[in-house]
């Protein structure tokens, strides 16, 4: 039910740790104010959880609320479709926020541009909203098994969406296929490959903002910091910008980094096994009810800085997340709660499952968790299936005794 993998791979120059510096993320952060739907997503403190578990504190950053889109990846999109806006005008992203983005002028001189993507939801929603905001167009391709509500969610948005009959990964190398021969287009992806790095890397960058407001309000709650992070993993890239962050905010001694994925997709704790630097792909049907998780080929740049800073990479069955989800949407007594989702929920469910069976101590204890941890988890989404959270936190798919 639950693998962990310390980490030992060789390291590498650090290339890419210059793209989450604190101008970087305050670069990002100002794009994102500039639209008038922004607000800083919740931070819960959950200290009676904290206590039931034995450590000193648990918060949980709450992306449910994030643009009205019940998921964080709108940070990426939008900032990725910003920049690539920005250098059709020639000029700097600091110079380009929502209203000159929305501007009559950039609508004269760009045009209407066509946005392709590949999602298992997030993603995909997250450009759909932000091509739309800004008068452009999107298309969207879905891997097989999609749910239809999160299909439902991204067309509301009016992108032109497909549910294809491939995996993930093979919606990207298609939606990189359809930019390619489309013209005034671009690929918006989180993942990189050789000869496409740009934009990915401003996905990342547009995640900054979740672990800024969090870092910001961990402190206004008088707290110095976390001592683990928790943050889920599919291509990897969420995991980067987090990691990024916290070696450039805290040098000297950055928090412990647990990269978390589901099991059937699990390239970077099988990559950490193999220890030689060499990331592992993982084929195959994918399935999980952790949909957002379940990419079998990392970001070639995520995962650099990972193996160069990770502390442990953490494989996970759907048991673990649906442990989360009920553990967060039915808090003890005085905690607020959390709506999550079964991608959001994993980190708090690998929490209270080694902090509360007697099985996994020796794992407990490999990462260092104790009475003077300050741990942070990020719900980076809530009930985007709502059929499938029903079945979780209602039904009791997926129960665990604890």
């Amino acid at each position: 039910m639950i693998a962990i993998e310390r980490n030992r791979m060789p390291k590498t120059p650090d290339h890419y740790l210059s793209l989450f510096t604190a101008a970087e993320a305050a670069r990002a952060r100002a794009f994102h104010e500039s639209f008038p739907q922004y607000s800083v997503t919740p931070l819960a403190r959950l200290s009676h959880l904290a206590a039931a578990l034995g450590v000193g504190e648990v918060f949980v950053k709450d992306e449910s609320h994030r643009f009205g889109l019940n998921a964080f990846k709108v940070l990426g999109g939008s900032y990725a479709i910003g920049r690539l806006i920005a250098r059709q005008l020639g000029q700097p992203i600091e110079e380009t926020g929502y209203h000159v983005l929305t501007s009559p002028d950039t609508a004269a001189r760009l045009g209407q541009m066509t946005f392709f993507t590949a999602t298992d939801g997030n993603h995909g929603r997250g450009v759909a909203w932000s091509a739309r905001e800004l008068g452009q167009r999107a298309v969207v391709l879905m891997p097989r098994g999609t749910s239809r509500s999160r299909f439902e969610n991204i067309r509301a948005l009016g992108a032109e969406v497909t549910i294809e009959s491939l995996n993930y990964d093979d919606c990207v190398r298609k939606a990189a296929a359809l930019a390619a021969e489309t013209p005034h287009s671009a690929v918006v992806q989180d993942t990189a490959w050789e000869g496409y790095e740009e934009t990915p890397n401003a996905i990342m960058q547009g995640y900054a903002t979740l672990v800024d407001e969090a870092l910001e309000q961990m402190a206004q709650a008088g707290c110095e910091g976390p001592t683990h992070v928790f943050v889920q993993a599919g291509v990897g890239s969420l995991a980067a910008a987090v990691q990024g962050i916290l070696v450039n905010r805290f040098p000297q001694n950055p928090p412990r980094l647990v990269v978390v994925e589901c099991d059937a997709a699990d390239c970077f704790y099988r990559s950490a096994r193999q220890g030689d630097g060499r990331p592992v792909a993982v084929g195959g049907n994918l399935s999980s009810m952790m949909a957002g998780l379940c990419c079998g080929e990392v970001n070639p740049v995520a995962f650099e800085l990972l193996r160069n800073h990770a502390f442990a990479f953490a494989s996970c069955s759907d048991e673990v997340s649906a442990l989360g989800m009920r553990i967060l949407t039915a808090p003890l007594r005085g905690d607020p709660r959390v709506i999550s989702g079964e991608s959001g929920a994993v980190g708090a469910g690998l929490l209270a499952s080694l902090c509360l069976l007697p099985e996994h101590t020796s794992q407990r204890e490999l990462l260092g968790i104790g009475s003077d941890s300050r741990v942070l988890l990020l719900s980076t989404e809530g009930d985007t299936d709502p059929v499938r959270y029903r079945s979780v936190v209602w039904g009791g798919d997926l129960s665990v005794p604890v």
